[in-house]
């Protein structure tokens, strides 16, 4: 089993290659010692472009795996980091969407093997002792750590990640197509649960969490309902394919009161919409990170026990469940892959809406 020791006298080897190379020594020892180089795109200034690095591999510490990247989805989160308007660490390596594959463990890593496939999540870390995560509600850490956020993420050929945070994939999704399904997923999943159990379910903003989690609801019996972009006859044709009852715009009135509604789309002005269109006891769950201003409405809206609320992050039982259910269905994630060196033209297009279900990119 590869661990961080062996990567340790690797480097040290290689070191001291580099140090006698001007003297012409060992030449073929240095040939045969070449470390492994990360490549990736890396976000050093909002709103600019991401940039191409590279860097020689750190070895993994503690319960830390080293993975080599197969697939990294390209989240809407991304797109928000990207754009400054979530902040976090900079220079950073966005990406949450991450499958791969163990090369080596920290010392005390375990529950994995080198050569298992692995999925790397948003939620990268969290302390373990605040009153939220005794509570079961690691999601809402304050001491969190997140991929591609606050710590370097997927869009690059390794990385590296906690052990006890990753999520085995099931065996019935490819690397690209499982991308997917470790944000929008996830994030789309606990949603979908928080939206309660009634029959008519909203989904507005059809992108790459509406597009799996739709299928989900269909599964378990229940209608759904799709409010794209005005006029976006592609993707509600899309949506209708996936199995929902009825396909209009955002600005269109639902064909029958909805039990729940889901905002996926980062957009204020659809909470007092959505409102419009559902029961009295019925709730419109936010499910991004970020969202424009929520304009004033009438308190009529709210009344008759209506409620709005969001969700922030996810947990790893989230993971867990959602990866059955998930393989249960089966989910059929509808994916466009691209090379790494194209994470510049994926932000672009899913900033301009042009995605029907997700990007992934492939090292």
């Amino acid at each position: 089993m590869a661990r961080a020791g062996d990567l340790r006298i690797i480097l040290i080897a290689w070191s001291i290659a580099l140090l006698i190379r001007p003297f012409g020594l060992l030449r073929a020892w240095e040939r045969r010692l070449s470390m492994p180089t990360l490549h990736g795109m890396r976000l050093e200034i909002p709103r600019e472009a991401l940039r191409p690095f590279e860097r020689p591999l750190t070895a993994p510490l503690g319960r830390q795996l080293l993975i080599e990247v197969s697939a990294c989805g390209v989240c809407r989160t991304d797109l928000h980091v990207a754009d400054g308007e979530i902040r976090g660490r900079l220079p950073i390596v966005p990406g949450h969407e991450i499958v791969g594959q163990v090369i080596a463990l920290g010392e005390d890593a375990s529950g994995w093997e080198v050569g298992d496939r692995v999925g790397v999540p948003w939620l990268a870390w969290t302390c373990g002792t605040c009153p939220y995560c005794r509570e079961g509600r690691e999601n809402l850490c304050d001491k969190a750590l997140f991929a591609g956020f606050t710590r370097d993420g997927g869009y690059a050929t390794h990385c590296l990640a906690e052990a006890d945070y990753c999520l085995p994939i099931p065996d019935v999704f490819g690397d690209a197509e499982a991308a997917p399904l470790l944000c929008a997923g996830l994030i789309g999943y606990r949603a979908y649960r928080m939206a309660g159990a009634g029959e008519c379910l909203g989904l507005y903003g059809f992108g790459a969490a509406a597009h799996i989690i739709a299928q989900v609801a269909v599964y378990q019996g229940r209608s759904v309902f799709a409010f794209t972009r005005p006029g976006d006859a592609a993707g509600q044709g899309f949506a209708r394919r996936l199995g929902c009852v009825w396909a209009g715009g955002s600005d269109e009135p639902a064909p029958e009161p909805l039990d729940a509604a889901i905002i996926f789309a980062a957009v204020g002005p659809l909470v007092p919409q959505a409102l419009r269109q559902v029961r009295k006891g019925g709730r419109v769950v936010c499910a991004g990170i970020h969202m424009s201003d929520i304009p004033a409405f009438p308190y009529s809206l709210l009344w008759g026990e209506r409620s709005i609320c969001s969700v922030a992050n996810l947990t790893r039982d989230d993971g867990r469940a959602f990866m059955k259910v998930a393989s249960e269905v089966p989910v059929h994630t509808h994916v466009h892959t691209l090379p790494l060196a194209q994470a510049n033209e994926a932000l672009a297009r899913l900033r301009a809406g042009e995605v029907e279900g997700a990007l992934v990119l492939r090292p």
